[in-house]
């Protein structure tokens, strides 16, 4: 029987393969899908969007997941239980790497409900699937009626042989000294996540400049795949401001804030705004039966929260200084020490400012190696 579907495709030549965007042919009950297909790596993306948010929303219900499954690379989980199980922590880091650079481009104000789901489909164990997810996610949300300014395109950057190569293979990614996934839009870029060993400060740069050209073509294509197959985009007016409430509040607050968020010592400071949003709290949101609150809790955390961003930010831009009297170059004084515990195998401080972590490591052998189920080329973990 002949596939009654009508799919539209865009395809881009990326570091000598074939990105492809497939829309129309699965998911149509989604408000935006599309396949990723690079080699003979294959992701299913789809976006559902609520037309209106619930009542009461408060705060921005975008949710990600990433779905790995075994049979993408043809393998069976392995144990006892041959069931697929929690995501592994690949797929968690994919998941992150997903929402990032899609986040902050929905409309300030927006709080209807937003679900995204990548589900690699086929993994070729040759090119890694998460940086298509958010290419993926992209193509999605901009062919969706959901109100969202993209496109986002993404690339991972390595360094082979002393040289910057865009979308590495696997095997290329085990000799390389840096591992950098890189996400903008074609104007900016918004993410930089990655490790590296020891390169210089010129090759990052290069690295990030190599991936921003590619983005460009990334976002271009997922343009031109919007102009044959978008849907309209929903109307979405952001909510005007309440002039009343947050006068009321700063009134209330008079010079405290602002008091409150110089103080240096970190724990100071945060019990001081903790308290004055309490106080805010009990003046305004707690009514009685014949006197019913002025406003929501909700209301009241959302403009002091508007408020504390103001006034940090604004300290910072028009003074130069930062909550705990810093400048803009300084940073927190930092001290570390090893071997503090005398019978484990090693041990260390890492102290900056009032931010401390005790690490311990114990040294296991060889039997101890885990072998960790996942649709990349086998791995271990020790």
């Amino acid at each position: 029987m002949s596939n009654p579907a009508n799919p539209v495709s865009v395809s881009l030549e990326l570091a000598g393969r074939t990105l492809t965007l497939e829309t129309g042919k699965l998911a149509e009950q989604a408000s935006g899908e599309v396949t990723v297909r690079y080699g003979d790596t294959l992701l299913l993306v789809t976006v559902v969007g609520a037309r209106e948010p619930k009542e009461g929303q408060g705060w921005f219900p975008l949710s990600v997941d990433y779905e790995e499954r075994m049979y993408a690379a043809g393998k069976i989980p392995g144990g006892f239980i041959k069931r697929e199980g929690r995501p592994t922590e690949a797929a968690i880091l994919a998941c992150r790497l997903t929402d990032r650079p899609i986040r902050p481009l929905f409309p300030k104000g927006y709080m209807a409900e937003v679900q995204v789901i990548s589900t690699v489909m086929s993994a070729d164990q040759v090119n890694r699937p998460d940086v298509l997810s958010i290419i993926g996610a992209s193509a999605a949300l901009s062919l969706s009626p959901i109100p969202w300014d993209g496109p986002v395109g993404a690339v991972r950057v390595g360094l082979v042989g002393g040289q910057i190569t865009v979308n590495p293979t696997s095997e290329e990614l085990e000799g390389s000294a840096l591992d950098m996934v890189v996400a903008g839009t074609a104007d900016a870029i918004m993410m930089v996540e990655g490790e590296a060993q020891e390169i210089t400060e010129d090759q990052m740069l290069e690295g990030i400049a190599k991936a921003h050209e590619e983005i460009r073509k990334i976002c271009a294509m997922q343009q031109d795949l919007v102009s044959k197959a978008g849907k309209e985009k929903w109307a979405f007016v952001a909510p005007a401001k309440n002039e009343e409430l947050i006068n009321d509040v700063k009134g209330f607050l008079g010079n405290r804030l602002v008091e409150s968020v110089n103080n240096t010592d970190k724990v100071m400071r945060l019990e001081g705004t903790n308290e004055l949003e309490a106080e805010l709290r009990a003046e305004f949101t707690v009514g009685t039966a014949d006197a019913p609150a002025k406003y929501s809790v909700a209301q009241i955390s959302g403009v002091f929260d508007s408020l504390l961003k103001e006034t940090v930010r604004g300290a910072i831009l028009a003074n130069g200084t930062r909550p705990d009297g810093r400048t803009p170059t300084e940073i927190r004084p930092i001290w570390t020490e090893v071997g503090y515990l005398p019978r484990t195998h090693g041990s260390g401080i890492f102290t900056r400012g009032q931010t401390q972590v005790l690490t311990v490591v114990t040294v296991g052998t060889g039997a101890d190696e885990q072998k960790l189920d996942s649709i990349n080329p086998e791995q271990t973990k020790r």
